[in-house]
């Protein structure tokens, strides 16, 4: 069951100031947006917003480095939406308290102020201040204890953004699945997968582990791995023996004369694991095949190298499938997206670390924080 949370639709927004935060964290080339899916989900709040007369400042962070700019995504937004830009805290004050209704203001990477990151009570303050409402619609990042995640809303009337609140009813889905429930996961760093894995080895009927996280299993089987990306993480035998587990049969090895397919015991130690194999893709299909509720999160490969085609037959299978789909994580939407089949999903979740963290844990500080009783809601 999703926890209650305050929406944004029963919210009286006319009139307010309210503080938006966005998922902004865009991949950015030569200034342009290169994938744009994120910012586009967020657009029914963003016309919520403007329709019903809020004035309008749109907080965000992108990238690791505080000196990146939010400049392009104000670019792309401008587009579509009446929204100005601001470098200061000073500078949003002053452009707030003349903001037309249904205007915006985006402020510069949050990430370069320093009290962000550290939920710093002065900074918290000084940036709720700049509000009378607070609304969150930056699911994917509300997994981190940061100021315009968890500290502002102890301060302001606080609701969840129309994707906020779908994320957290779709991904609730699958802590009640129709069966038989497939969970596919890829990606690496196997220690962050092993609680969602323990949480839905009750659930699922299926779990197939692949990408990175499949060479963590070989390597604790005595398979040679190679030069191929393993974890340091220990797995305990019960993982390891539970016939729910599967990895593939079969892989794609690299070496210098060229990539070829091999059993998965067989991988040499100049070789390198890249991609499921195609017998492990047929054994993907069948189970694709014969599941009601699929969950998957992070790709089979190492497609950003070029070894995407286990990636892409798993997305081409499971959009065909009859079974209910869920998928999320940033580089398997990126390659959905290349493949135009976003919309061939029951639902495509915004987040990646927080979309796992929320199926580990059943909530995030970002949804504790939105329930926080510290507030009463206008």
């Amino acid at each position: 069951m999703s926890p209650h949370l305050p929406l944004l639709k029963d919210a009286d927004v006319r009139g307010k100031r309210v503080l938006l935060r966005l998922n902004l964290d865009l991949p950015v080339e030569n200034d342009i947006l290169v994938d744009t899916y994120r910012i586009d989900s967020a657009g029914k709040t963003l016309a919520f917003l403007r329709d019903h007369k809020a004035r309008t400042l749109i907080i965000g962070h992108v990238g690791r480095d505080p000196q990146e700019s939010l400049r392009p995504i104000f670019e792309y937004l401008k587009k579509n939406f009446p929204v100005s830009f601001v470098s200061t805290l000073e500078e949003a004050k002053e452009a707030m308290a003349s903001l037309q209704e249904g205007s915006f203001l985006l402020l510069e990477n949050l990430r370069s102020f320093s009290g962000e990151t550290k939920n710093a009570p002065v900074f918290t303050r000084e940036l709720a201040s700049l509000g009378d409402i607070y609304v969150n619609e930056a699911f994917a990042v509300s997994h981190r204890e940061h100021t315009s995640i968890v500290g502002i809303p102890t301060l302001l009337p606080c609701y969840a953004g129309f994707v906020f609140a779908d994320e957290v009813e779709h991904l609730s889905k699958a802590f009640s699945p129709e069966h038989p429930m497939l969970v596919v996961l890829g990606g690496a760093k196997f220690e962050t997968k092993t609680p969602l894995i323990e949480k839905f080895l009750p659930i699922a009927d299926d779990i197939y582990v692949c990408g990175a996280l499949a060479n963590d299993i070989y390597c604790a089987r005595g398979y040679e791995t190679g030069v191929s990306l393993v974890s340091e993480c220990a797995i305990s035998p019960r993982l390891l023996e539970n016939q729910k587990m599967h990895v593939p049969s079969d892989v794609i090895a690299r070496k210098l004369s060229g990539s070829f397919a091999k059993n998965a015991d067989a991988v040499e130690r100049d070789e390198k694991i890249v991609d499921a194999g195609p017998n492990a893709l047929d054994n993907i299909r069948a189970l694709v095949e014969k599941a009601k509720f699929v969950l998957w999160n992070g790709p089979l490969g190492e497609y950003e190298a070029g070894f995407e085609q286990g990636t892409i037959e798993l997305a081409q299978a499971l959009a065909e499938c009859d079974a209910e789909t869920i998928i999320g994580g940033g580089d398997s939407l990126a390659v959905v997206s290349k493949l135009g089949l976003l919309e061939r999903f029951s639902f495509v979740s915004t987040g990646g670390g927080a979309m796992l963290e929320f199926l580990a844990n059943g909530t995030l500080p970002g949804i504790e924080a939105l329930r926080s009783p510290s507030v009463i809601p206008a």
